[in-house]
């Protein structure tokens, strides 16, 4: 699209840029700043100047250098070649991309390759939005396949055969040519035929949030945790064990390191499903804290574009930001330097509105295609000071359906995941207990109640314990915090480092809590049939303790055996 008449700098101040003489401007315009091109947006227009937030850093642009607006929203390509790339905020290549360190570079200048085009209609058919053309062959781990666009319908009239560059058209609709690469306005939900109910549980490999915070595929999860307590780690395990088709990695704000390391392991690590490496199923966009600010801003807006890109194509998607705080760092700072009236701790006023609007954009649906698919969004927070009454914490956790709020105390005593399961919840888990019967788990919803009931229980016992010592309670209270250290020691602890406890099947979490369940029965049933509570106490657990680290995730019958060694050691002590 050609540039409108270019209007000019009048000011810059860090990543805000107003200009003059633009009276054909019109919000969310994309638009070039100065001789480099650098992308921004527009964000205010009063009396003929337009207040524009800059993507890249404006070093070197000053007063009177030339700007243009493009006349269309900030969008991003998708096509294929997204899965096992690394990007930033703005969807622009960071591997394998040299031009990209000039400022203004488009990403549609690094991606310019031939693909192997397979079509699946003929010159003839009639086609309806959403439906697949063809597909492309070794674009990832996953199928991709390029659909009719939204809003376009009629007979094919022309089919193109053999390899096809990425901004060929690969069929002509109606007399529309459709491309292999689209563009797509970022801050735009793309379009659905019907929103579900979510009722099919994700599994997250992690035991702590698979048996007592489930989320559905659909839904919205929040994981807010101070500085120290694992929240990247954890996210990491779910970009890592996750039940999804496609993992849309956010790097917002957070340091470069971090993310060094999440494309490395992703790169290392073996797909499970394929066998391939997992990075081939998995976009990751970086906008460490050392990139431009306002491109973080844009970054969370599109990982929700990629994965409903895969989602349109019948794929479950899970987007996994973090954090979302140096998200809302972003406006705040962008909010100052414009003069915008400030709300609490100095978020902009839109900042709840702006939350619920990222997160609105999950949910399963059934696609224009007819197929089913599902966008997960979890989002990592970083309160300061760990202070979760903090404005993007309280709003985060109006808006999501999960909250795994990370916990200083189980962090400090090495106890990790550090889940909270007195902090935590999850709205989803009612739902999903018809899903787990359906997966002949009748027991789910009984057993998670339990465990709940327990640590509470314990957690009231062991600060009563504190104040007056554990032999001066009734000995079913004594088993009762024999029971809740089990639980936390032989169920939710869980080893990122460990090659069987890195993951584990939701078979397996339901073995163990239900050997857990079954040795405090058991130790119950002696006391309370007069054995004395010390000979329970002294009895060696170690078979259970030890049956998540030395049976592998999907070990049932290993597991089993180490419950029954215990139950064995537990007739002992009568």
């Amino acid at each position: 699209m050609n540039d409108r008449a270019p209007s000019r700098v009048t000011r810059v101040v860090g990543p805000l840029v107003q200009l003059d003489g633009a009276a054909s401007f019109a919000m969310s315009d994309v638009v070039r700043l100065g001789a480099a091109g650098l992308p921004g947006e527009v964000v205010a227009i009063r009396d003929g100047s337009a207040t524009i937030q800059a993507y890249e850093y404006t070093g070197g642009l000053r007063p009177g250098d030339p700007a243009g607006s493009l006349g269309e929203p900030l969008s991003v390509p998708l096509g294929p070649g997204l899965l096992g790339g690394v990007f930033d905020g703005l969807l622009r290549p960071l591997a394998g991309a040299p031009a990209w360190l000039a400022p203004g570079t488009t990403s549609q200048r690094a991606q310019e390759r031939e693909w192997s085009w397979r079509p699946r209609v003929r010159t003839g058919d009639q086609v309806a939005p959403g439906d697949c053309l063809g597909i492309v062959e070794a674009a990832g781990a996953v199928e991709h396949r390029v659909l009719v666009p939204p809003r376009l319908s009629g007979t094919v009239t022309a089919v193109r055969e053999g390899p096809c560059p990425s901004g060929g058209a690969v069929a002509t609709v109606a007399a529309v040519d459709v491309p292999l690469r689209t563009s797509w306005p970022v801050r735009r939900p793309r379009p659905a035929r019907e929103r579900l109910e979510s009722t099919e549980a994700l599994s997250t490999g992690q035991r702590v949030l698979d048996l007592l915070f489930p989320v559905a595929r659909g839904s919205t999860a929040a994981v807010p945790g101070g500085f120290g307590t694992g929240k990247t780690v954890l996210l990491q395990q779910l970009a890592k064990w996750c039940d999804a088709d496609v993992i849309v990695y956010v790097g917002c704000g957070e340091r470069g390191n971090e993310m060094a390391e999440v494309v490395e392991d992703l790169a290392e690590l073996e797909d499970p499903r394929t066998g391939g490496r997992l990075a081939d199923r998995t976009v990751v966009i970086a906008n460490t804290s050392n990139m431009p600010m306002m491109a973080r801003e844009a970054s969370i807006y599109t990982g929700v574009s990629v994965a409903e890109y895969y989602r349109d194509m019948g794929y479950h998607a899970v987007v996994i930001a973090d954090s979302t705080s140096r998200w809302a760092e972003a406006l705040r700072e962008f909010g100052t330097r414009s003069g915008a009236l400030p709300t609490e701790e100095g978020y902009p006023a839109d900042l709840a509105s702006a939350l619920a609007a990222f997160y609105a954009r999950a949910g399963a649906v059934t696609t224009l295609g007819g197929s089913g698919g599902s966008v997960t969004v979890v989002g990592a927070v970083s309160p300061p000071g760990g202070d979760l009454t903090e404005p993007v914490t309280a709003h985060t956790q109006r808006f999501v359906r999960c909250v795994w709020s990370l916990d200083r105390d189980l962090a400090y005593a090495r106890h990790y995941p550090a889940v909270s399961w007195s902090g935590s919840f999850s709205r989803d888990a009612a739902s999903l207990a018809a899903w787990h019967v359906h997966q002949n788990d009748p027991g789910w919803a009984a057993r998670r109640a339990r465990v709940i009931a327990l640590l509470a229980e314990a957690d009231r016992l062991r600060a009563l314990a504190e104040l007056v010592g554990t032999g001066a309670l009734p000995a079913h209270e004594r088993v009762t915090l024999l029971a809740g250290r089990l639980v936390r020691e032989a169920v939710l602890q869980q080893s990122a480092t460990s090659a069987n406890d890195a993951t584990c099947s939701l078979s397996k979490t339901a073995a163990l809590a239900d050997g857990v369940l079954a040795a405090a029965d058991r130790a119950w049933q002696l006391v309370d049939g007069g054995s004395p509570v010390e000979r329970v106490e002294q009895v060696d657990f170690t078979p259970l303790l030890r049956a998540r680290e030395e049976t592998g995730p999907q070990d049932i019958d290993g597991v089993r055996s180490s419950i029954a060694t215990t139950l064995e050691r537990l007739a002992g002590a009568t």
